[in-house]
């Protein structure tokens, strides 16, 4: 409960690592500077500044005694003169008419605020105090000679120290935080590389990665190196692996298909279309076990790729059409695998419904490439089956329209992953069917 109260007033913490280094080491810098700052400037220079400004107290009342005791102010002038030489004070008696001028004290004065007030509560024949920006203070008091300017060195009542010593302790401290940034800089770089090399393989791209740092970094991005050597060894392994029972599971469908060809017999068209669908079964089982790995990421045009798929389908005879096309840039994709994903949401979507919507937007941090049509469309408590691998939604598509083996949805997902994005599946406004939007993070 505590905890959760604090968050509330606490600083909202940057989301990149740069940032929260540079707020873990400001923060307790500049919270001791103003520490150290508001009790050195509430404790010691404001008793330093009374403890001066008393003194001039007493010294003022000694010159008014002096004046006191004069018949004029010609006579208090040379009765002071000895007086006023060692204590570095010059005074003046304001002309008859002449009136007194008003308190000045500049803004950022702090210690000047605490002289008029020692000046006001200890000297009754206090009048005005004006502190220009200068090193000469002016001071106005009562005197039986009428009222008298006495000008002093500001030193004499606030001391030089305590605004170096500020100013001292603002510019060191900003040196250390550059100096300790440019450290920190060093140990946190090794890893920001490990965290790119990570997530560039997260999206199917090797970049070179050598690790380097503190022994802890050093160790993680030697486990990343090992685990991202083995991964591979197995992603190789399958590709062999998956050469060989294609050829393997090719071979009997094609002697089945040969042995067919040569018989005559009413069953016969019945099983070829057996034949037939056994060999697309397992083109599907081999699409989806096969995965992305088997292309390389290349620079290109995901508007082009895209309109040449609808292209495509069109030839076929199929109402599929390029409603709109956003950006024109070139990123980097695995174009087979993406082709291969966007075949397979036109499949489906003029397989289920009558016609297709295609558009593709590139922006500046993201690809969306969208597919829409005027089937039934998904319910929204079955989406998250629907791109599971080997799941056949029968109640959300018609089932009249052929069978399948449910991986058309699962292999766009699994592509879609493989880049660093996701599949959405959503209602389409514009045709009520399904909406399916391939997003990637670019």
């Amino acid at each position: 409960m505590i905890v959760s109260r604090l968050k509330r007033y606490l600083p909202r913490m940057p989301s990149g690592i740069y940032g929260r280094a540079a707020l873990i080491l400001l923060m307790p810098i500049v919270l001791l500077q103003i520490v150290v700052s508001f009790a050195f400037i509430r404790r010691d220079l404001e008793d330093i500044t009374k403890q001066m400004a008393q003194t001039m107290v007493r010294e003022f009342v000694l010159i008014g005694q002096e004046i006191a005791r004069s018949e004029s102010q010609q006579d208090a002038l040379q009765r002071l003169q000895p007086i006023l030489g060692p204590l570095n004070v010059s005074i003046r008696f304001l002309d008859p008419g002449e009136a007194i001028p008003p308190d000045l004290i500049p803004f950022e004065d702090f210690s000047g605020r605490i002289v008029r007030e020692t000046f006001s509560l200890s000297l009754p024949q206090f009048q005005s105090i004006q502190l220009p920006r200068s090193r000469r203070i002016r001071v106005v008091i009562d005197s039986a000679q009428g009222p008298a300017s006495l000008e002093f060195n500001r030193r004499r009542v606030s001391a030089a120290a305590p605004h170096q010593l500020i100013v001292t302790m603002v510019v060191f401290g900003f040196l250390l935080v550059v100096i300790a940034m440019a450290y920190m800089r060093n140990q946190l770089r090794p890893i920001k590389r490990l965290a790119d090399a990570a997530e560039a393989f997260g999206r199917g791209r090797m970049i070179p990665y050598q690790p380097r740092g503190a022994i802890e970094v050093r160790a993680a991005g030697a486990a990343f190196i090992d685990m991202r050597a083995r991964i591979e060894r197995q992603i190789e392994q399958r590709t062999l692996m998956l050469s060989g029972v294609s050829h393997d599971l090719r071979t009997p469908l094609t002697r089945l298909k040969l042995t067919l060809s040569m018989l005559d017999g009413e069953d016969i068209s019945a099983m070829e279309m057996d034949v037939k669908e056994m060999e697309d079964m397992v083109d599907a089982f081999l699409d989806f076990a096969r995965g992305v790995t088997t292309s390389a990421m290349e620079e290109v045009d995901p508007c082009e790729l895209v309109e040449d798929a609808v292209q495509s389908w069109a030839r076929q005879g199929q109402n599929v059409l390029l409603v709109e096309v956003v950006g024109n840039r070139r990123v980097p994709l695995r174009t087979a695998a993406v082709r291969r994903a966007v075949d397979n949401l036109i499949s489906n979507a003029v397989r289920y419904g009558s016609r297709a919507r295609v558009s593709v937007a590139v922006m500046q941090k993201s690809l969306r490439i969208r597919v829409e049509d005027d089937g039934p469309g998904i319910p929204e408590d079955l989406r998250g089956d629907a791109i599971r691998p080997f799941t056949r939604l029968d109640p959300a598509r018609n089932q009249d329209l052929g069978t399948g083996v449910g991986l058309g949805l699962a292999i766009v997902a699994d592509i879609a992953r493989a880049h660093g994005g996701t599949l959405r599946l959503g209602n389409s406004e514009a045709l009520g069917g399904l909406q399916a939007d391939i997003v990637i993070a670019l």
